[in-house]
């Protein structure tokens, strides 16, 4: 309260009215502030329609939460059955449990792969069913249960191939650099969408007849194989960081090739490159909405078929700002913990 009484104006004077120029600027800014915030008040809580149907939505000008009410399940779970969502729930909680668990850097160890390897298990055992459990094929998968199946996979198993791909290209051996390089440069030099409907329309054609492989498992790797070449180059830009004297160091030391990318040059890769691996991964998290080009419906998708609904027509504005508010949410905790990951790491910039 002491400060607020008497700092706050100190600052106030010194940062936003310290010529008469800022005065006016900070002045408008404010001003429009202060309106855009009274009008986003007034739209979802104060004109707002929180009980009611449609009807009763078109007759006010504010957020319409029965919308929400009725297509929160279609936009969450998609196609899976309406009796049996418990079990997407379920899994969600538990393949998210498992990477709070793991998200330590003390717990880096291999009981957190046992953990995380436990939390897909039973993500994917809730979600198909088996045993005793009524089988729900993945063509009814969809929403955010699909979206956080393709994201995590994703970038879990797309890491390790980009530090290979990133040594390969970096290596000596000839062949292996050649093959790295026009690896990375083809994948990077198209868009995901095209490597998708590859997967999705081309690939079957390659395949000896009577041999099919699930849609779902080609779009997985597709995602991977192509996210694989970002992660690559965002790997290199940190070895590239390393100083040639670690290498020396580690020779001197009678180490082998492996043992000094594995427990010197690595370790301290990664800890620089932290801010653009969340960045590649973020991007690829909200990628996902591109396996519309093969029927696959994700979080994304699943909202916008909700808007089909003849009886709901017209409330897109509170789909997409649903939406929205659970892409930020993940992509603002993955943003969160990459900057505690740097401070913990002491690489914070300032």
């Amino acid at each position: 309260m002491n400060w607020f009484i008497y700092e706050f104006p100190k600052w106030l004077k010194k940062n936003l009215f310290n010529t008469p120029v800022n005065s006016v600027v900070s002045l408008f800014i404010i001003s429009l502030g202060l309106k855009a915030s009274m009008y986003i008040l007034d739209w979802t809580f104060l004109s707002a329609v929180f009980t009611g149907d449609a009807s009763t939505c078109r007759e006010s000008t504010g957020f319409c939460y029965p919308f929400i009410k009725e297509k929160f399940p279609f936009i969450i779970y998609g196609f899976y059955p309406r009796e049996l969502i418990w079990r997407p729930t379920l899994a969600m909680i538990l393949l998210l449990s498992s990477f709070f668990y793991v998200k330590e850097p003390k717990r880096w160890n291999k009981y957190s792969l046992w953990i995380l390897s436990s939390g897909f298990f039973l993500f994917f055992f809730l979600m198909r069913g088996g045993l005793f459990l009524e089988v729900v094929t993945n063509d009814k998968w969809g929403g955010l249960p699909l979206t956080l199946m393709l994201s995590s996979i994703g970038i879990i198993f797309s890491y390790p191939f980009g530090i290979m791909l990133a040594l390969a290209r970096r290596g000596n051996l000839k062949i292996l650099k050649t093959l790295s390089i026009t690896y990375i440069e083809m994948i990077r030099g198209v868009p995901l969408i095209s490597i998708l409907f590859m997967s999705s329309v081309m690939f079957p054609l390659f395949l000896p007849e009577g041999i099919t492989i699930d849609k779902l498992l080609r779009a997985q790797v597709a995602i991977i194989l192509f996210v694989s070449a970002y992660m690559a180059e965002v790997i290199r830009g940190g070895l590239e960081s390393i100083d040639k004297g670690q290498y020396e160091a580690s020779n001197s030391l009678g180490l082998s090739y492996f043992q000094t990318m594995r427990f010197i040059i690595i370790p301290q890769a990664i800890r620089v490159v932290i801010p653009p691996t969340v960045n590649t991964a973020i991007g690829m998290f909200k990628d996902t909405s591109l396996v519309l080009i093969i029927a696959l419906f994700d979080l994304l998708n699943t909202t916008k078929s909700s808007l089909k609904d003849s009886d709901w027509l017209g409330f897109s504005v509170e789909a997409y700002v649903f939406v929205a508010i659970i892409y930020y949410v993940f992509c603002y905790a993955m943003s969160k913990y990459a900057n505690r990951l740097e401070e913990e790491f002491g690489i914070k910039s300032r």
